[in-house]
């Protein structure tokens, strides 16, 4: 079986890519940039330059492709919109994979999607799984919630180091999960029938809302956080202001996604008949107290060993100084 796996350099997609490899499947990535790729080739991955955007690229990265798993989203850095890769990219390659006579297609999208009619990501991961579903494809839609490894940017980071964690209205709970476990779910529906033309929740062993991700953080760290909480209603005046500016429509759009973290909703769903269906081990999946631990033990143990280092060179110099001062008394 060859996979095409589309989005691969990203948080999850690098995740997804490791599994499959690991895993013994015959790997193709999807990459803007080969050379920005090129730990994907090291894993074994073969590596083929191509972009959503331009569909015409496709058809050769399909060839004699039995899967594709689409993790590719847009970035905040990015000079597209959400709506072109997000929307015109993923028809494409929709498109596409029907044209290459696909066996299965493996969707990511977002929990509770059609809640939010006004939030442009998710009224367009909504509307993607409305039209993979009518494409004639064979097709797995997972829905996630949150990624663990974002916790480390939104909150252990600025804690560390004494910067402010923003946070927005009412939070909402979301049951975040670490992506290795994710790309667990995207490799087994490849041999799991019952996954074929299904949409599955795939999120974390429970929801955790923003003060309690920040109340482990400090538990961890030690340091207390600062704390800095953002009127709902002063990021959309700015949200308003930007769509003004063509330069400003990207980060509107993503401006519009705290209305989902603020909205006081959970972002959860049971597990238990996932779990049963992909034929997973739920004690086998990450918890976010656990996840966290590891990375403040890592962090705060190499902490110790600059604070270490640093006091040796200091005493060494300390040590070369009087002898220094000593000479030039006995010269005189």
């Amino acid at each position: 079986m060859t996979l095409l796996i589309v989005g691969a350099t990203g948080t999850l997609g690098r995740q997804v890519a490791r599994r499959a490899i690991d895993e013994g499947y015959k790997v193709r990535c999807l990459v803007r940039s080969p050379k920005k790729a090129a730990f994907l080739k090291e894993w074994g991955a073969e590596l083929v330059k191509g972009d959503l955007c331009y569909p015409q690229t496709l058809e050769g990265a399909l060839a004699g492709v039995t899967a594709v798993i689409d993790a590719s989203t847009s970035r905040p850095t990015d000079s597209l919109t959400i709506k072109q890769v997000d929307w015109d990219g993923k028809v494409a390659l929709i498109q596409a994979a029907k044209a290459a006579n696909v066996e299965q297609f493996i969707f990511f999208s977002i929990l509770d999607a059609e809640k939010y009619p006004n939030v442009p990501l998710m009224e367009i991961k909504r509307c993607t799984e409305l039209y993979l579903t009518e494409s004639g494809l064979n097709y797995t839609i997972l829905r996630l919630a949150g990624f663990m490894q974002g916790l480390i940017g939104q909150y252990g980071i600025p804690i560390l180091e004494n910067q402010p964690v923003w946070v927005t209205g009412a939070s909402s709970p979301v049951a975040y999960m670490d992506t290795q476990d994710i790309a667990k779910f995207a490799i087994r529906a490849l041999s799991v029938p019952e996954t074929h033309k299904q949409s599955f929740p795939v999120v974390g062993t429970r929801a955790w809302s923003a003060e309690e991700i920040i109340s482990i953080c400090e538990r961890l760290s030690g340091k207390d956080a600062r704390v800095t909480r953002m009127p709902i209603g002063l990021l959309r005046t700015v949200q308003g202001l930007l769509r003004f500016f063509q330069w400003g429509w990207n980060i509107a759009d993503r401006l519009a996604f705290t209305e989902v973290l603020a909205s006081g909703s959970a972002l959860n769903a049971s597990m238990d008949e996932v779990y049963t269906v992909f034929g997973l081990d739920k004690q086998q999946t990450a918890t976010v107290e656990t996840y966290l631990q590891e990375y403040f033990s890592r962090i705060m143990k190499k902490l110790k060993e600059l604070d270490y280092e640093k006091t040796k060179i200091k005493k060494q110099k300390n040590k070369k100084t009087p002898f220094k001062q000593s000479s030039k008394v006995n010269s005189q």
